[in-house]
């Protein structure tokens, strides 16, 4: 079973910068794509930023420019750089993968992590 465990997230204000942190665990020899969403109170969940085992990214477009995502297919982790934060980008953001070979079997589905709080004071 894959867990995905988050780091990273606190308090900070408008134009500072935060980096989270996630890593998979469970045996886990590869993941297809690693990233993360969030989610606003009161809003949907949505796509932050997306980081395939090959290398590519995807980013939403409220973050192009001043969030970067990259990764450690190693170690099977993922990390957001978040630059020029604002209040908007106030959400709880959730670690998130798909894809995952354990146990000598490749399971097609997607994993979740616990979340955590970003908070960007104006």
């Amino acid at each position: 079973q894959v867990q995905l465990a988050e780091s990273g997230g606190g308090l900070v204000q408008a134009g500072e910068s935060l980096e989270l942190s996630c890593a998979a665990s469970g045996g886990v020899v590869s993941l297809n794509v690693m990233g993360w969403y969030r989610q606003a109170p009161g809003k949907q969940r949505e796509m932050v930023a997306l980081f395939t085992r090959v290398g590519t990214t995807n980013y939403s477009d409220s973050v192009k420019g001043r969030f970067t995502i990259s990764g450690d297919s190693a170690k099977n982790s993922v990390y957001l750089r978040m630059n020029s934060l604002k209040p908007e980008d106030t959400a709880v953001y959730y670690c998130y993968a798909n894809g995952a070979t354990y146990g000598g079997v490749f399971h097609n589905r997607q994993y979740w992590g616990q979340g955590t709080q970003v908070t960007v004071s104006s």
